[in-house]
């Protein structure tokens, strides 16, 4: 691959497009095709503070709809006297849709860490860590910093956190890869400790950055002790809360509670923000708050959880620990490791070549492609286009040759729907074959316009980053 710099998408790639805005169509005015192709570019890229609202609570609605039936499930095996093994099933199924659905949490938080979740900044983060991000431990801001590096240095080895992270657990392969070879990386996946270490690696690469990263500032990186108090409230106060209410102190089972959220809302409020973590992206919302914040929301459902056992309603504490802690270092990894390994996999650095589009069955969309990520290659070419317009910027992109050229469009992740014919896209995991392995002619594509909703602190440390990775993809 030689590595040049490769300007960022530009309004003139694609003037072939032809559109027409309401306004032109509705004056008859002719305008020139480049300024029409910028105009639906613009129109796709906009956002509003409501749309996402309905995409959130359907995620919601299946998670609730999965823990109610599995519990009638449970509670119609008890009535007819069955074998608890007939609860397996009921829990398997709950744990995979559950998962499939802290997946879904996960493509929430992207949306949110490009400012497209919702077009009020507040709005978006807010939204983001409190119905996403602290549900599955973590922040947007944390992920953001991820997440837009890699958006920016795509299969760049040391400067992509994907790319560093798969390493660091294990769980790079050595592409182009057989169908067998696949098979067997999903099947090791079934020894849990294989789940548990990317789990871990992936909270460590999304909490505390690492020294490659481009967008940490390596000048003030904080401390870790403000990362380790959080695990620790996360973890300590249900080991401390659970155990009282086993034995009937109730009581003390709040009060101890109380007294936790108390000391770690006072650590994080009485904190020198300078030994928080510093980046070269500016927060929306101050790291104190967002930590305060998340320990508060935790807070709120150790309490919930503690009040419904003590009310007699259900074993909450129990359920809390099959139906979401299961889940999350069980199916939700897997979901994300089926979308990680594939998405960038046997491809190299070019700007039409560094994913794909993947067009799969309803439910694998949305266990492992979540909010739009199956049209991923039109997703990194413009990555502020929300997700619910990328079927529609594909469609656009298609008017350009290069695109049309370039960009594969795969369909079906173990099997095609189609039959062998001569010409049928690849599967997903065909696609993973020496048959489309890069052939080193593409230029390194560094993508600038990844920064487009974000406020910059340090450009200049960002542009050194941009010409180092184009060197070393020599």
């Amino acid at each position: 691959m030689t590595a040049t710099a490769s300007p960022a998408p530009s309004e003139a790639s694609l003037s072939d497009v032809q559109v027409r805005t309401a306004s032109t169509a509705r004056s008859g005015e002719q305008r020139p095709k480049g300024t029409r192709r910028g105009e639906a570019i613009r129109e796709l890229k906009k956002r509003d503070n409501s749309t996402n609202f309905y995409h959130i609570a359907l995620v919601y609605l299946v998670i609730a709809a999965s823990i109610a039936a599995t519990i009638w499930s449970y509670r119609f095996v008890a009535s007819e006297g069955l074998s608890w093994w007939w609860d397996i099933p009921a829990t398997l199924a709950a744990i995979a849709v559950i998962g499939a659905s802290q997946h879904q949490f996960g493509g929430v938080i992207h949306e949110g860490t490009h400012f497209i979740l919702f077009e009020n900044k507040i709005l978006n983060e807010l939204t983001s860590d409190w119905l996403a991000a602290f549900p599955i431990y973590t922040s947007t801001f944390h992920f953001r910093l991820h997440h837009l590096a890699h958006h920016q240095f795509i299969n760049d080895p040391v400067r992509d956190p994907d790319c560093a992270q798969l390493v660091d657990s294990g769980h790079d392969l050595d592409f182009p890869i057989t169908h067998f070879e696949m098979l067997g990386a999903l099947l090791k996946q079934l020894w849990l400790p294989n789940l548990f270490r990317y789990t871990l690696a992936r909270a460590r690469y999304s909490a505390l950055g690492t020294v490659n990263n481009p967008y940490v500032d390596r000048e003030r990186r904080g401390e870790r002790l403000p990362t380790l108090a959080g695990i620790i409230y996360a973890v300590g106060a249900p080991a401390v809360v659970i155990p009282l209410l086993h034995t009937g102190h109730n009581v003390a089972a709040f009060a101890m509670l109380g007294v936790l959220t108390a000391l770690v809302v006072t650590y994080f409020a009485r904190l020198d923000e300078d030994k928080l973590p510093h980046a070269h992206v500016e927060t929306v919302i101050s790291h104190r708050t967002t930590n305060i914040s998340r320990v508060v929301y935790m807070a709120i459902v150790y309490a919930a959880l503690s009040a419904i056992q003590v009310m007699g309603w259900a074993p909450a504490w129990h359920y809390f620990s099959l139906f979401w802690v299961v889940p999350l270092f069980t199916t939700f990894p897997l979901f994300m490791i089926m979308r990680q390994w594939v998405q960038h996999g046997n491809a190299d650095r070019g700007r039409y070549t560094n994913t794909r589009v993947f067009l799969v069955n309803p439910l694998i969309r949305y266990a492992v492609f979540p909010f739009g990520m199956d049209y991923h290659l039109p997703h990194h070419i413009y990555a502020s286009v929300p997700h619910y317009k990328l079927k529609g910027l594909h469609d656009l992109l298609l008017q350009e040759p290069e695109y049309r050229e370039k960009g594969i469009v795969v369909e079906g992740y173990f099997h095609s729907p189609h039959d062998e014919a001569e010409g049928r896209n690849p599967t997903v995991v065909e696609v993973l074959g020496e048959k489309y392995a890069p052939k080193g002619e593409e230029a390194a594509f560094i993508n600038t316009d990844t920064l487009e909703y974000a406020k910059v602190k340090n450009p200049d440390a960002i542009a050194r980053e941009n010409q180092d990775s184009l060197n070393n993809g020599r």
